[in-house]
């Protein structure tokens, strides 16, 4: 609507079919399901031409597979044990559908389905980026969870089409490690979810040095080297007040999450986000909702000093980089309309500050509409 580099409007869409198969039913295999999704996408994102925005994406259906036909996501196998305390998954998969999410994060779009933060690192295989590998869940209590998982490593836009499984090219291994605590507080029982990942990848990354500075030149600099890449992660969300009624998720909820990734081969090296959701905030609509959230995001310090000693060289830095790179922030807020059985039409607000991470690109202003069907 305002700021950015130019006005204008955006369109984007996705069509997914998911598919689980119980083996249990149609083959006798007690606790197995093989579960299938196929997608396609097609549009043009928002933020690069018209914000001048390139780190995070805008908007929840464009990213990584845009205008693919048919891009497969989800071809796995999972296993159920120990009445369900315990679960196996192995296959094709992204692995932030099961680690560093939350239930309430992709009711906002810029999150979903992970924090900015990680979705920039390879090694998390951000949806629809799926990868090789395997996780397994183990609840010791009704209230705790721990996961621990192995998956190989591609860079987020090798094989577009999620097909081409012996095309890619793996550089390591990603190695996360996750506690959840999902207590039922008060005697309202009021339901939280609190979690704390870490992961790491073996995977040999350049120095973010010689991001923009010339890499013949950036390897003379003390310090510069390849090196893995280790992300932690925390976040938190918990339901303040229970409205009551039929919806028993309908109430007030508190949300806010911290991100951190190794500064010498990260772009984003660290995120912070706050804010809130409420259900059924207006009397008689009780399944609709509404949200606010903050984020902020950091430049890497390393790639800040390779932009740095470019200018002071007389350098370029890239047609996407409009200046020396710090932070930008995201204010996002949306109400969620449940319009009919398996219809929720969204209408969105987005104010970013600082696009492109600079002081260079004025504060963008952004309204929208996000339609879901679930047939």
């Amino acid at each position: 609507m305002s700021g950015g580099l130019e006005k204008g409007m955006s369109y984007v869409h996705e069509l997914t079919l998911q598919a689980i198969f119980d083996l249990q039913k149609m083959a006798g295999l007690n606790g197995w399901s093989v579960h299938t999704l196929v997608m396609e996408r097609a549009g043009k994102a928002i933020q690069n031409g018209r914000v001048g925005e390139y780190y995070v994406a805008l908007q929840e259906v464009y990213s990584l597979s845009g205008n693919v036909a048919a891009h497969l996501v989800d071809f796995y196998a999972e296993k159920k044990m120990m009445q369900n305390r315990l679960d196996l998954i192995f296959g094709r998969m992204s692995l932030t559908h099961v680690f560093a999410t939350s239930p309430l994060l992709c009711s906002f779009m810029v999150t979903c389905s992970a924090p900015v933060g990680l979705k920039q690192n390879p090694a998390m295989s951000v949806y629809p980026k799926a990868t090789w590998g395997g996780r397994l869940r183990f609840r010791p209590t009704r209230d705790t969870a721990v996961q621990v998982g192995a998956y190989s490593v591609s860079a987020l836009t090798d094989n577009p089409s999620g097909w081409s499984w012996g095309a890619e090219n793996t550089t390591g291994l990603s190695l996360p490690i996750e506690f959840t605590w999902q207590p039922f507080l008060t005697r309202n029982r009021l339901p939280g979810h609190y979690v704390i990942g870490y992961a790491h990848d073996t995977t040999r990354y350049a120095d973010k040095i010689s991001s923009v500075y010339p890499k013949k030149l950036a390897d003379r600099l003390p310090g510069t080297r390849s090196a893995p890449a280790d992300m932690m992660w925390v976040e938190a969300d918990q339901m303040m007040y229970r409205l009551g009624g039929r919806n028993m998720m309908a109430g007030g909820y508190l949300m806010a999450g911290y991100v951190h990734t190794t500064p010498h081969v990260a772009n984003i090296s660290d995120q912070a986000y706050g804010g809130f959701s409420m259900v059924g905030m207006i009397p008689g609509r009780i399944t609709d909702r509404f949200g606010v959230l903050y984020s902020w995001y950091h430049v890497s310090q390393r790639r800040r000093l390779s932009q740095e000693l470019a200018q002071e060289a007389g350098l370029p830095l890239g047609s996407s980089i409009h200046g020396i790179q710090n932070n930008s922030h995201i204010i996002e807020a949306y109400y969620g309309i449940d319009a009919f059985p398996g219809i929720l039409i969204q209408p969105e607000f987005q104010y970013m500050i600082h696009p492109g991470e600079t002081h260079r690109i004025p504060n963008a202003v952004m309204a929208g509409l996000k339609l879901i069907a679930n047939l």
